[in-house]
């Protein structure tokens, strides 16, 4: 999902008619005549001598085949229906045949898995309570990483103390009740890409804030900082040279750096293709995404909201990504699929096919095809606050050894 976190996540058509030829109207008047003025004569009713009319006259009029004028549109629309159709048919097909199959044994978790948390963890609406709860929820699963929305960033880079003030509580509870699990400060804002306001990467000034701002955050105790900047568009220059700037900082803390990525292109180029028809590029290029995880020590792909409309679908699209992502992931950096642990019906999301029982499925199937063995490897559970127990259930039986 693009991850606008209800509170916290970055967060959007018309027809034309086609009429007939001038003249029409008055073609089909004269007709309209000459087919009464035949009805007189079948009936005998001859006005001009009162003959009654012969057999051959009493046929009944015949309809005039339609004119090629009107058939075309409809050839041509039945065309264009066609020719939209089918590559989508085709394509969803093969989605569902990549969901068939046995993932191979062995490919469960590895211990490397994270979960989003909402805000409510640093500005003091939870308690020793929640986290010794949180710390048993943990146990015996495979989370290691916990990425605490600790922003939102300012359009300017800067990140205000007060967005964080029990971060230093949060870190030292979860490091009492479940030593092992990173903290690390969930960091993001809207980019300037497809509306007027946002964040602009292409200003060296907001990047050097971002970097100052990491430091910030790694003073205050986080473990690492995990970045979601969107809408990121394929090929972002600005963006690579910003993950440059900030590896050298996180190294120099022997922290982590960890990014939520969008999704792969399906189909070569498709994010070019979709960006021309709605405006909004989605998709990464398999190219671009390797070259952010070339720079990362975590890269956590949104692999929802995906406007499948079916589970075996859904499953099949993560399966493809999965392969996607593995095929252009280092093996020394982390990678991660993300889990749907909130529900929603509307355009993009279907409640009921986006499932977990799918999505682990389809990271399995994608592990097993691509790379079974791949050891820096798992899954991210997007959100804490909308996750049921049906996800957690789904989550540990169907992925946690």
């Amino acid at each position: 999902m693009e991850h606008t976190e209800h509170t916290e996540r970055t967060g959007t058509e018309t027809g034309a008619g086609v009429g007939t030829g001038a003249g029409t109207d008055s073609d089909d008047q004269d007709q309209d005549q000459d087919q009464d003025q035949d009805h007189d004569n079948h009936n005998g009713n001859d006005p001009d001598n009162g003959e009654k009319a012969g057999p051959a006259e009493q046929a009944e009029p015949t309809e005039p085949p339609p004119s090629p004028r009107r058939r075309w549109p409809r050839r041509l629309a039945l065309a264009v229906v066609l020719a939209l159709l089918l590559p989508v048919l085709a394509a969803e097909s093969a989605l569902r045949l990549n969901y068939t199959g046995d993932p191979k044994t062995g490919t469960y978790s590895r211990g490397r898995d994270a979960i989003w948390l909402g805000h409510a963890w640093v500005d003091g609406r939870k308690t020793d309570a929640d986290v010794t709860a949180l710390a048993r929820r943990l146990k015996n699963t495979g989370i290691r990483d916990l990425y605490v929305h600790a922003g939102p960033l300012e359009h300017d880079g800067t990140l205000p103390k007060s967005a964080y003030p029990k971060a230093r509580w949060l870190i030292a509870a979860v490091y009492r009740e479940a030593p092992g699990t990173r903290v690390q400060a969930w960091l993001g804002d809207v980019l300037a890409t497809e509306s007027p306001t946002g964040m602009r990467l292409e200003r060296p000034e907001t990047r050097a804030a971002v970097v100052t701002s990491t430091r910030q955050i790694l003073a205050a105790g986080f473990e690492g900082a995990h970045f979601d900047l969107e809408p990121l568009h394929s090929g972002d220059r600005d963006y690579l040279t910003l993950l440059d700037s900030l590896r050298s900082v996180t190294r120099a803390h022997h922290a982590l750096l960890s990014v939520a990525a969008h999704q792969i292109d399906p189909l070569p180029g498709f994010h070019a293709f979709w960006g021309t028809v709605a405006g909004h590029p989605k998709w990464w290029s398999q190219r671009f995404f390797g070259q952010v995880a070339r720079r990362v020590d975590q890269i956590a792909v949104m692999s929802y909201d995906t406007m499948q409309p079916l589970q075996s679908l859904y499953g099949g699209y993560v399966a493809q990504q999965t392969s996607l992502a593995l095929e252009v992931t280092p093996k020394s950096t982390d990678l991660l699929m993300g889990l749907p642990f909130y529900h929603e019906n509307r355009f993009g999301h279907w409640n009921h096919a986006e499932t977990v029982p799918a999505a682990v499925r389809g990271v399995r199937l994608g592990l097993s095809r691509t790379d079974a063995g791949r050891a820096r490897f798992g899954v991210a559970l997007y959100v804490d606050f909308a996750a049921t127990e049906a996800d957690w259930t789904a989550y540990r039986d169907d992925w946690v050894p």
